[in-house]
């Protein structure tokens, strides 16, 4: 294909894989968004980065389950695009853990039953006593029953939005048009304040910021701590069953931990309510005490975008592409939807 000349309007995650993606098949890509190149508005920086198709497929449909197995094949070539690699540390394949309390293994029971019922694929998940709790995580030595699901991972979700800032601006195929507020996208035109750019194709991956084109978009309103836990050492994400929502803690360098993750039906960005700072503090301290002596480095809320059926959407118009609706999924789902994208757009095989 011959090289072209591709707008980009949204440069958050979805974005910036995108862009890479594109990048990569000799493109030249121009990203234009409300945000600076840091992203600091971004679902994609809030994010734990979580690679769990198995656990979301409790909620989720087989498509999330398929997408995001295909994501995880494709992200080890889009961290060392951009200088990351497993060896680093910012992507991991090491699998997670999935425990609960007593009064709640009932409901963990029925959760892996689930799993198992809608993928062959779930019968991988291992079932582990306390030794064996024990044996892959030292830590979580008291949790008396877990289960192991092998494929899972992570990716470093700061790591990664720092790490392609720098490449993408360096790039000599890129342009990024920082805090430039996109006014509308057509077929083949971006338009800001300060005017219209054409393009021989543009992507619509703007999330939230696309409400007045996608009728059915909603925001999910998501909030998390980071914290330092010198006393605390997991290597590999743990999810624990709760009555109102899963808890993640997802380990990260020098013994900081993301925890999360509430799920509300609401666009408000402001601070954590106190309701869920308790939740969420209680529930990372019964997992391991340790916790208890955490430093809360930072709290963060953000919303996701999410459409009616909350799974994610490409649509394919001549000279425009609108993905979208990534929900929850962002790091699970980005590169498959991205890949997806542009096989549609381009008429390329999957």
């Amino acid at each position: 294909m011959k090289k072209m000349n591709i707008g980009i309007a949204g440069a958050g995650l979805v974005g910036r894989v995108l862009a890479l993606m594109l990048l990569k098949k000799g493109h030249q890509v121009t990203l234009f968004d409300l945000d600076t190149a840091e992203g600091e508005s971004a679902a994609g920086l809030t994010a734990a980065g979580m690679l769990a198709p198995f656990a979301e497929l409790e909620t989720a449909e087989s498509v999330i389950f398929e997408s995001g197995q295909r994501s995880i094949e494709l992200w080890p070539e889009l961290l060392e695009q951009v200088g990351l690699d497993e060896n680093s540390g910012e992507f991991q394949r090491k699998g997670s853990i999935i425990t609960a309390h007593p009064a709640d293994e009932a409901e963990l029971e029925t959760f892996i039953r689930q799993l198992r019922a809608k993928v062959p694929a779930a019968a991988d998940i291992q079932t582990l006593n306390q030794q064996q709790i024990a044996e892959l995580e030292p830590d979580l030595s008291h949790h008396k029953k877990g289960f192991f699901l092998p494929a899972e991972g992570q990716v470093n979700a700061q790591a990664f939005m720092a790490a392609s800032a720098e490449h993408l601006l360096a790039h000599p195929d890129v342009v990024w048009q920082q805090q430039t507020e996109v006014t509308s996208v057509s077929h083949g035109t971006i338009a800001t304040k300060a005017g219209s750019e054409n393009f021989d194709w543009v992507f619509d991956s703007r999330g939230l910021g696309a409400k007045t084109d996608v009728k059915d978009l909603r925001g999910v309103r998501g909030e998390v701590f980071w914290l330092d836990a010198p006393g605390v050492n997991l290597s590999r994400p743990v999810r624990l069953m709760h009555p109102r929502y899963r808890i993640y803690i997802v380990p990260r360098p020098n013994n900081r931990y993301v925890v999360g993750a509430t799920e509300i039906e609401s666009e408000d960005k402001s601070p954590m309510s106190v309701r869920s700072s308790l939740e969420l503090l209680s529930a990372v301290y019964s997992v391991n005490s340790g916790f208890g002596e955490a430093r809360i480095v930072k709290q963060l809320t953000n919303c996701r975008p999410a459409l009616k059926d909350n799974l994610p959407r490409v649509e394919v118009e001549k000279g425009l592409t609108r993905v979208n609706g990534l929900y929850r999924h962002g790091y699970l789902l980005s590169p498959a939807m991205a890949e997806q994208a542009i096989n549609q757009s381009f008429g390329e095989k999957s």
